[in-house]
């Protein structure tokens, strides 16, 4: 009886106590992770509905606003649930935000910034040349007010993802095992993306899967890199920004688009373009992740943790 009132005390996550086993301490990690994106996430869910009612809609009987307010209500409310969750951290785990990854300088957030427009860039070339994506040109009535909005809310989205994966996960395992906490930032990174996966076209959805723990590897990189995850913020954010609401094209599986720059369709379902899960699903957005990866590394590897880029 004392092991389990021990365990189930170590693996609370409402103090803010390192000194257990190994195994207790992940198992507490996840839970804080579960308990603080689960607990944002539901806040959110209630702003969605506070301002449809605030509005005169009533979201119970189908009255709802459209599809682009809906997003960005959404992605805007990421904004509350990064309060939420710094508040918790600060309240349960007795941290600062410099413990949580905001430290270091903040101009690597363009660091990153430019890597992610980088990286999707290439990848989505690549796609089209072999002619498995069709450039369909640009919109005769682009959207223009949403287009702008939407970078503010992939911000936030992004931002929202690395606070948990590499801020809240990373930074408290890294310091008991930085091997650990790469992992299991991966892991909890990639399961909730799985849903979106149409398992009906394996290779495309394994291609997923494996591009998932990549990404998740370059962010935790770039995370021990600068010792900050302003980079990673940056990277996520640009990425999903541009292939998004620049391209027009499918973001983990979401193919329905609030509104694009260019018009970009898939040729086919293949793991060249990734179907209907997107580049993200595409092999060679593996490739080009795989080099990002290696050369981050190489970096890593060859220069102190203190020497910025």
């Amino acid at each position: 009886m004392n092991k389990i009132k021990s365990f189930i005390k170590n693996i609370s996550p409402f103090n803010n106590r390192n000194d257990m086993p190994m195994i207790h301490y992940v198992i507490k990690v996840i839970i804080i992770f579960l308990v603080f994106k689960f607990g944002a996430e539901l806040a959110g869910e209630g702003i969605v509905l506070a301002l449809h009612f605030a509005c005169g809609k009533n979201p119970l009987k189908g009255e709802m606003f459209d599809f682009n307010t809906i997003m960005l209500i959404t992605y805007y409310g990421y904004g509350f649930m990064i309060g939420m969750i710094i508040l918790f951290w600060k309240l349960f785990q007795q941290k600062t935000l410099s413990e949580l990854g905001f430290s270091g300088p903040v101009r690597s957030y363009l660091t990153g910034a430019a890597a992610g427009a980088l990286l999707v860039v290439i990848s989505v070339a690549l796609v089209v040349i072999t002619g498995a994506f069709r450039y369909n040109g640009i919109f005769d009535n682009i959207d223009t007010t949403t287009v702008v909005l939407m970078l503010g809310g992939f911000i936030l989205q992004g931002a929202l993802e690395e606070v948990l994966c590499r801020g809240i996960v990373q930074q408290l395992l890294q310091k008991r095992s930085a091997l650990i906490a790469v992992g299991v930032s991966a892991a909890l990174f990639t399961v909730p993306h799985i849903s979106s996966m149409d398992f009906k076209a394996p290779a495309i959805a394994v291609t997923a899967v494996i591009n998932l723990i990549l990404v998740s590897l370059v962010f935790s990189l770039l995370t021990i890199r600068y010792r900050s995850i302003w980079a990673a913020c940056g990277m996520h954010s640009i990425w999903n920004y541009i292939l998004y609401s620049i391209l027009g094209l499918n973001l983990s599986g979401n193919d329905e688009i609030a509104s694009s720059v260019f018009s970009m369709s898939s040729v086919g379902e293949n793991v060249l373009n990734g179907g209907v899960y997107g580049i993200e699903a595409s092999i060679f957005t593996t490739a080009v992740l795989g080099a990002a990866a290696m050369l981050l590394l190489l970096f890593n590897t060859r220069k102190p943790k203190t020497q910025m880029i």
